[in-house]
């Protein structure tokens, strides 16, 4: 396979575009994803899409969902403590994410977005290291840019050690499993949860 060290450059870089360039959270999403799937198509990696719903024992379900579901409730009871933007609502309508948009937008993050990511950060870029491998850093580094400006920066250092955290904790997952399904379904939840806090505490 092809170095997978360049692999991250193009969905790195199509998030600073979406945000920066066109201020718009659609075309982040969307281009992040274009990004991922050209990526792939470069990579030409052997693994197999059917591993994304592939899982040897409930179990995993039940750990990676716990664990990520308790994640997104600590973001809602947690929210003064991190300082949000006052004006998070504002900024977000800016990126396109007003009443008439977010219903569609949580929808397709939830359901979308992690087995995108799954296949490609902890499946195609994965490593079957125990401890914390650069890999987690680098996929809880883009996430930077989506709260660039939005939260202090302690809060930019705890949102990243817990994705680096999450990384480690999907991947050790899938490392055990010998699928993805477990992490997909953790990553749903987390996604989902997360955008509901941001929906909730904005409307």
């Amino acid at each position: 396979m092809k170095s997978k060290w360049l692999a991250p450059i193009l969905p790195y870089f199509a998030v600073w575009v979406g945000f920066f360039v066109f201020s718009n959270a659609w075309a982040t999403l969307i281009g992040f994803h274009l990004a991922i799937l050209l990526v792939v198509i470069w990579l030409r990696p052997g693994l197999r899409a059917e591993t994304l719903f592939k899982t040897t024992q409930p179990k995993w379900i039940l750990l990676s969902v716990s664990v990520c579901l308790a994640g997104g409730i600590g973001l809602y009871f947690l929210w003064d403590f991190f300082s949000v933007a006052d004006d998070l609502r504002r900024r977000l309508a800016q990126l396109d994410l007003n009443p008439s948009t977010w219903a569609g937008f949580i929808a397709y993050f939830s359901l979308v977005n992690p087995f995108v990511e799954e296949y490609f950060w902890r499946g195609v870029l994965g490593n079957s290291t125990r401890g914390l491998h650069i890999g987690d850093l680098i996929y809880a580094g883009y996430h930077v840019m989506v709260v660039w400006d939005k939260i202090p920066a302690y809060s930019i250092l705890i949102m990243l050690a817990s994705l680096v955290f999450a990384g480690w904790f999907w991947r050790q997952i899938h490392r055990r499993d010998g699928g993805l399904l477990a992490p997909v379904l953790g990553h749903m939840v987390a996604d989902f949860a997360i955008l509901m806090t941001v929906y909730t505490m904005t409307g």
